[in-house]
């Protein structure tokens, strides 16, 4: 099977705007292409995680991935899929977070001389004339078209900055440019880029003619991915200090099982027959897809030890069997404590497994706290310090644990 339909059979393409080409570029391994990352934070989260794992693919298929780093567009901020403006990032903050996506990318792509290039728009984008900017690129847009964009008009009732509205052509902008430096003849993005990404396409051919190869292809579940990236408690992380590889394992392990397949397809590299195979799989046996499609992603991000040592700790504490040194631990400061004991609601708010102190006496009045297995249904209850010296298991609900215990 070609690389092209091996994206197709993965379910990952929804639309394109020349299948033809696109699929004659992609099995060829010509394809140069692009896909665009906003410098919003200092990690990447698993929202990402289907764009890095396509990039990945490509690249296995002799394709060039070009990471583009929004250093520049990330001073405005894109409005799609939001219902207010983005908070402005400072210069130092956007230089900060395109670093540290630097670091979280190479582990899924190979950058260097004739493979994977990491971009940053901020290169031309800074350095814009506005009046020339806007005589060069502003006759090829229409604005009545630009406001029928879904990106646009779910912004028009609550308000869109005159800021905002400029992103469209910016990040049009931006294709041509890489198209010019580095022979960019492909995007990819998620379907609420849609409109953006044929603003792209079209600037292009009007720019440079019918001959310029420009084509597009969004992601059918991206929108679906970045909602994957967040929780209850906020997003989950690449980066181990914000996720740990435990809660990163545990977070796939705890998919819906309706969606386990469909994980397993678009975001591992797992055989097609191999997953058409558990996709018939029943009742306990989803428990084992789960582990399956777990342990692929945390060896993926934090590699093959980090996910053995996740999934060990994960059968020593729900099936009583693996190494319970490897589950997540909060190391307290004996100068912390004051006194002889440390009241539970406190262990829970400083071992971040809840926010607040009064989200930690609902957890308690709700039966939902135990401490080395022994529910706690005292809002007063402490533990004493000693104990902590040798460490005590805390829990919140059936699947946050935390081991804690005294430096």
């Amino acid at each position: 099977m070609n690389i092209f339909e091996e994206l197709q059979a993965r379910q990952l393409i929804a639309q394109v705007t020349d299948e033809q080409e696109i699929r004659k570029l992609v099995n060829d391994g010509r394809a140069v292409f692009y896909i665009g990352f906003d410098p919003t934070a200092d990690s990447l989260h698993v929202g990402h995680f289907m764009a890095l794992c396509l990039m990945k693919r490509l690249q296995m298929a002799g394709n060039r991935p070009i990471a583009l780093l929004g250093g520049g567009t990330g001073y405005i901020g894109d409005p799609s899929g939001r219902s207010d403006m983005r908070n402005m990032l400072t210069p130092e903050t956007i230089e900060h977070n395109c670093e540290c996506f630097k670091k979280q990318m190479s582990r899924f792509i190979e950058f260097g001389d004739d493979k994977a290039l990491m971009v940053n728009n901020a290169e031309w984008l800074l350095s814009l004339n506005y009046v020339e900017f806007i005589r060069d690129i502003g006759p090829h847009f229409s604005v009545n078209n630009m406001l029928r964009a879904e990106c646009y008009r779910q912004r028009m009732e609550k308000g869109l900055s005159f800021l905002e509205f400029n992103y469209m052509l910016m990040q049009s902008y931006d294709f041509l440019e890489l198209y010019k430096r580095y022979g960019c003849n492909m995007q990819f993005g998620g379907d609420d880029q849609w409109s953006n990404m044929l603003g792209g396409t079209e600037l292009i051919r009007r720019k440079l003619g019918k001959d310029a190869y420009a084509m597009t292809i969004t992601l059918l579940l991206n929108s679906e991915g970045k909602k994957m990236g967040k929780t209850a408690s906020g997003a989950v992380w690449l980066d181990p200090e914000k996720t740990s590889p435990y809660d990163f394992y545990q977070y796939w392990r705890n998919v819906d099982d309706a969606d386990v397949c469909k994980c397993l397809r678009m975001l591992t590299f797992l055989p097609l027959e191999q997953i058409d195979e558990i996709d018939h799989w029943e009742g306990s046996k989803l428990n084992e897809a789960k582990e399956i499609l777990a342990y692929e992603l945390t060896g993926l991000v934090h590699g093959e030890e980090e996910a053995r040592k996740a999934q060990s700790a994960a059968k020593a504490l729900f099936g009583g069997a693996g190494d319970l040194s490897n589950i997540p631990t909060f190391e307290m400061e004996e100068a912390q404590i004051e006194g002889d004991t440390v009241d539970v609601i406190t262990l829970l708010v400083k071992a971040d497994l809840v926010k607040t102190r009064s989200e930690g006496r609902r957890a308690i009045e709700q039966g939902g706290v135990s401490v080395n297995d022994e529910r706690i249904t005292d809002v007063y209850a402490a533990v004493a310090k000693e104990k902590l010296k040798d460490g005590i298991m805390l829990k919140r609900g059936k699947k946050n644990f935390k081991k804690i215990i005294i430096k």
